[in-house]
């Protein structure tokens, strides 16, 4: 059962946080009783934190979306997003779509978004970027390294090198729209797929642990705590 996941109550706007939705596995007549959800909530704008279905139902499924609502719906990518294709090719994709569209904005592929004279919104798919908990020592085996050409690599040292560069490419592009928002606005919503901080990666009840390698996006948690630091406010 598809389920809300969150509203948000900004100065002058209101938004429904969604993520993780992986309509892959939700049949039509549960996603329009979802659709029906939301319309009744008088939103301003959707987010969507990614893992909304799978390479070759991922475009449908934004259209889909797109087709029930007549907002701004703001989204990232998340790993499932990329299952049976390439992170090269499903970009190509996608930013095609967005840049057909009047309301499909992915973040990953835009700078600051002003939701209001007060509040703006940044954001990227990030990755499980190899630097937190034990990468070398963790036993658990996610199926990106299976279904993502790019990730399919038979060394561990080469697959971490490829983790670090995605991990560190989330982390410049959040640092530089982050920056940006904040000298502008007071209030400014991060949204990413993967946590960028280990205390919020969750599973089964309790901190990832031994998939924590797989499930935090460390770059960008390293550099939005030195954002903090540098606007305290």
């Amino acid at each position: 059962m598809t389920r809300l996941t969150g509203l948000v109550d900004t100065v002058g706007v209101r938004l429904a946080w969604l993520t993780d939705i992986h309509f892959t596995y939700v049949p039509p007549a549960n996603r329009e009783a979802f659709y029906t959800t939301l319309a009744v909530e008088k939103l301003d704008a959707l987010l969507i934190g990614g893992d909304i279905g799978e390479s070759d139902t991922l475009a449908p499924f934004l259209k889909e979306i797109e087709e029930r609502f007549s907002l701004p719906i703001y989204f990232v990518l998340g790993n499932h997003d990329y299952y049976h294709s390439s992170i090269a090719r499903t970009r190509a994709a996608i930013s095609r779509q967005a840049a057909d569209s009047q309301r499909l904005h992915w973040l990953s592929n835009q700078s600051v978004i002003a939701l209001s004279p007060t509040t703006a919104l940044v954001g990227h798919d990030c990755w499980g970027d190899g630097r937190a908990g034990d990468f070398f020592g963790a036993e658990v085996l996610v199926n990106d390294f299976r279904f993502i050409e790019e990730l399919q690599c038979r060394r561990k040292e080469t697959l971490l090198e490829r983790l670090h560069a995605l991990g560190d490419e989330a982390a410049s592009w959040l640092g530089e729209c982050l920056a940006e928002a904040l000298d502008s606005y007071p209030e400014v919503i991060v949204l990413t797929h993967v946590p960028p901080f280990y205390d919020v990666s969750w599973r089964e009840g309790r901190i990832s642990d031994d998939a924590l390698p797989f499930y935090v996006c460390k770059a960008a948690g390293d550099r939005l705590a030195a954002l903090a630091r540098m606007y305290p406010r």
